[in-house]
């Protein structure tokens, strides 16, 4: 009795939030509704620190990686319903092409992870002196006008 009541209060919210209930909801098992529909409600669809535009941008990036047609097809919608241009779009679906190209190379050729992890941090705090000498240059007044005389 209190698996169908709560099947009925979820379905209730599915239905206020998306004007129906989803086939796919539907077939979902009644044992993992509740979860699933917890985690979408009061993470995924709910105000969080990442911003829903983003949000769904890593959502298509995800689709794509795990090819998807489902998830990228409904990610992609609820991207621009957030603002999302096509040209973001389309950024998130590269970057996502990028990073399964590089962990394949990296996974494929069995690289050293601690040699990795070194060189990353390596990398970081170069890119960080880099920042903190770039902030310590003055400004100055048409600094990349070209000269005058």
């Amino acid at each position: 009795m209190g698996t169908q009541s709560n099947k009925a209060n979820v379905y209730k919210e599915v239905e206020s939030m998306f004007g129906q209930v989803p086939t796919w909801v539907k077939q979902l098992p009644d044992p993992a509704l509740d979860g699933f529909w917890s985690l979408m409600r009061d993470f995924y669809l709910a105000e969080t620190k990442i911003p829903a535009k983003y949000k769904e941008l890593i959502g298509i990036g995800i689709a794509g990686a795990t090819r998807c047609r489902y998830c990228a097809l409904f990610h992609t919608e609820a991207a621009r319903l957030n603002g999302a241009t096509d040209e973001e779009i389309a950024e998130a679906s590269m970057m996502a092409g990028h990073t399964m190209m590089a962990s394949t190379f990296l996974n494929a050729q069995q690289t050293d992870y601690e040699v990795f992890r070194r060189e990353t941090a390596e990398m970081v705090n170069f890119a960080k002196q880099h920042q903190a000498a770039a902030s310590n240059v003055a400004p100055t007044k048409g600094r990349n006008a070209s000269p005058t005389h």
